[in-house]
């Protein structure tokens, strides 16, 4: 909705700090990254009407020669690879834009400090394989480090029942040497997956407060105490998700925890290049097209969702966010509006209009 998008750049102008000598980056995008959120979004809806079915499709190389040995590659597939071509055009192209403006980091040791401990933090290293792997929680991230455990030996299979320890038998870029971090941002593959932010926030909140007595008594209790009349007697398992985005637009996003920070902060996408771009949307497919990129063994597979897991749906996020009031998520916007733009998702459709259906 391009007239959210200018009252949501107008306040998040307001709210924003300009960059000072001491460094620090531009945490919201000038009116021509919004121009460029609002083509991105123009292209999907062209492709969700399917305005661009009748385009033919060039000649897709699958990665490492070797697309046959995952399965896929029928001509029925030919529309749905257009479309994530399509995409991926769209999100180089814009973070070619975005991250092309001065204030924008070139690489990760023109990040602040901490902003550069995080991103070191949240990207996995495999020697063996060449790659690095930046994670974010709630795209799948435990299955990619069962991945890991598995190339590197640590796991027989990325079946095994065991619960995911998300420290050992991982190796994190931010251990090594400068000069060994150097090299490997150079010279290796590097990876990221993402998801729309909304979605994103929505399977935290319902996994982390709805599941996870941990963050119910770190988190849940202080959410509770601080947005509610009388709220001292919760133990946290009762946030509601008005609560918790009005927690969200309290915090730094550079203080967040990792399950709903920004994924531009946790990955820095302007100072580190990375080689491909997936999307959960597409897990699958994309998750193939690394591991063949990366040569892994032919026998390592992308797990099979658990079916326990209880995704959240278009129709469970269509509610969530109808039922929250309008101005805490247009107030949040610009808190994720990189991760929007960058990666091509569409704001969030909060008309009334849209509300009613």
């Amino acid at each position: 909705f391009p007239g959210e998008a200018r009252r949501a750049a107008a306040a998040g102008r307001s709210r924003s700090r300009p960059r000072g000598a001491g460094g620090g980056t531009v945490l919201l995008p000038s009116m021509l990254m919004f121009g460029v959120i609002l083509a991105s979004s123009g292209l999907l809806l062209m492709i969700e009407k399917g305005i661009l079915a009748e385009v033919k499709p060039p000649p897709l190389q699958p990665a490492g020669g070797e697309r046959s040995r995952r399965g896929g590659g029928g001509g029925q597939e030919a529309a749905g690879e257009l479309e994530a071509e399509v995409l991926r055009d769209i999100r180089n192209r814009t973070i070619r834009a975005v991250c092309g403006q001065p204030a924008m980091p070139r690489s990760v040791w023109e990040l602040p400090a901490g902003q550069r401990r995080t991103v070191l933090r949240h990207l996995l290293v495999s020697d063996k394989y060449r790659f690095l792997y930046c994670y974010v929680p709630k795209v799948a991230c435990s299955n990619w480090k069962r991945i890991l455990k598995v190339l590197d030996g640590a796991l027989e299979s990325v079946d095994v029942k065991l619960k995911m320890d998300h420290k050992s038998d991982l190796v994190f870029l931010g251990d090594m040497r400068p000069d060994e971090i150097s090299y490997r941002l150079k010279n290796y593959y590097k990876f990221i997956f993402v998801r729309n932010p909304m979605e994103r926030l929505l399977s935290a909140y319902r996994n982390k407060f709805g599941e996870i007595k941990e963050y119910q008594q770190k988190y849940g209790v202080e959410i509770v105490r601080r947005y509610r009349k009388n709220g001292g007697n919760s133990a946290g398992d009762d946030v509601t998700f008005s609560e918790f985005l009005q927690y969200l637009l309290d915090e730094e996003a550079e203080r967040m925890n990792e399950h709903w920070m920004p994924i531009y902060n946790l990955c820095q996408p302007c100072a580190v290049r990375y080689d491909f771009i997936g999307s959960y949307e597409r897990l699958n497919a994309d998750a193939n097209h690394v591991l063949e990129r990366v040569r892994s063994p032919s026998f390592v597979r992308f797990p099979e969702r658990q079916p326990w897991y209880k995704p959240v749906t278009a129709e469970t996020l269509h509610y969530y966010l109808c039922n929250t009031q309008r101005r805490l998520i247009k107030e949040l916007l610009p808190k994720y509006i990189l991760d929007f733009s960058l990666f091509a998702y569409p704001l969030p459709n909060i008309t009334s209009e849209f509300c009613r259906q």
